[in-house]
């Protein structure tokens, strides 16, 4: 890393506002930086989760997109570079950092031409978060924009090795590619449990298994109820299931089929999802692919250890028989008895200080000094 850090930031930060690993990722980011006295502006298309309350030097700008009988579809990629120009101009800014190829980043290096034809250079960074990547990568439609937009790029970051792997094997990249971990905020891990709330969920303080995600076909979550019902078989136990997606049905037709619909709570979406992981024993993460993880990272900060699939960017935070257990996707027979294991009594305590001492290894403090070392290259690149 560079030996002066950047100051004095004017940056603008483009994501998806939704409660997913890549906006919570950008707003946190954000909210740290601007605690640090650089002016941060979040350009997108509803204030993001994650950003709470006011926040000194964060302001938010919304995208906002009409609707024209001559547009089939809206045209939100054409509005948010146009509003990424007006944000630049107005409040003069000096860099854009951009969360998912399409349409943030391809959207930003629009806008940076757009600027230099106004006499204006606006480094862009943009962070490949995964599905960007992995999923939009195996369509020949999407390509070249994707292709353009990370090579247009002054900096391109990922958020593991496994995403710098796929991304440099799916397209035809002709630059530098960063890895810079996930991370997370160890001030939201403070707070006490809420001890009654576990209580009700489990009466007679038996382990709480839990499960956190949009419930799409990729987080197999028919798998998390099959792994909680060997569980189940073996030892009192309680499942907390927390999100919503196009699967929570099927898997709430599982626990009937299975006859533990008395033992699987469906929290459904809640606003923050560190507090189920403060009073749960164990993470259940059989996803079929994750780019990093983010919710396997909450869950060791919380000091919950972590079953999951050995993909992706897991094995990166979850490390195999320190923070928890890894197999094969689709196993499981064998999750099950890695969750039997962990929750054995004296191993649930071992391995609930190392999972959030692991966690300490992915803390803000420690991953934002990375993120202004690229600002200030992108910066130096950009005049030089």
């Amino acid at each position: 890393m560079s030996d002066s850090p950047t100051t004095g930031l004017r940056l603008g930060i483009v994501c998806y506002p939704t409660f997913g690993g890549s906006g919570v990722v950008a707003t946190e980011l954000g909210k740290a930086l601007a605690a640090q006295g650089h002016e941060v502006h979040f350009i997108t298309y509803n204030q993001p989760v994650r950003l709470g309350s006011f926040h000194p030097g964060v302001y938010y700008h919304e995208v906002e997109v009409s609707k024209y009988p001559l547009f089939e579809y809206p045209p939100y990629e054409l509005v948010l570079t146009s509003k990424m120009v007006e944000v630049v101009q107005t409040h003069n800014l000096n860099l854009l950092h951009v969360h998912y190829a399409i349409p943030h980043a391809s959207a930003a290096v629009n806008a940076k031409r757009i600027l230099a034809d106004a006499g204006l250079t606006v480094p862009v960074v943009t962070t490949l978060h995964g599905t960007d990547i992995t999923l939009l990568g195996k369509d020949a439609s999407f390509k070249p924009v994707i292709t353009h937009a990370i090579n247009a790029s002054d900096v391109v970051t990922t958020v593991s090795q496994s995403l710098k792997d796929d991304t440099v094997r799916l397209f035809e990249v002709s630059r530098d590619v960063e890895v810079v971990h996930n991370f997370v905020c160890p001030s939201h891990f403070e707070r006490p449990p809420d001890l009654e709330f576990r209580s009700q969920l489990s009466p007679k303080g038996t382990p709480i298994l839990c499960h956190v995600s949009n419930f799409r076909p990729v987080k197999r979550v028919l798998d998390v109820i099959d792994t909680f019902a060997r569980v189940r078989a073996e030892r009192e136990v309680t499942l907390l299931m927390v999100g919503d997606g196009p699967d929570r049905a099927r898997a709430e037709a599982r626990c009937r089929e299975l006859d533990l619909t008395q033992d699987v709570v469906f929290l459904g979406k809640v606003k923050n999802p560190i507090e189920p992981l403060l009073i749960s024993d164990l993470l259940l993460l059989p996803s079929e692919t994750e780019s990093f993880g983010l919710v396997a990272l909450e869950a060791m900060a919380a000091g919950v250890p972590v079953v999951s699939s050995n993909v992706g960017g897991l094995p990166e935070v979850n490390v195999q028989d320190e923070t928890g257990y890894l197999r094969d996707v689709g196993d499981v027979e064998g999750m099950a008895q890695d969750a039997l294991a962990i929750l054995d009594d004296r191993a649930l305590r071992s391995f609930k200080q190392r999972a959030k001492a692991r966690a300490e290894e992915f803390t803000i403090d420690r991953i934002l000094p990375y993120y202004l070392d690229l600002y200030q290259r992108a910066l130096d690149s950009s005049v030089s």
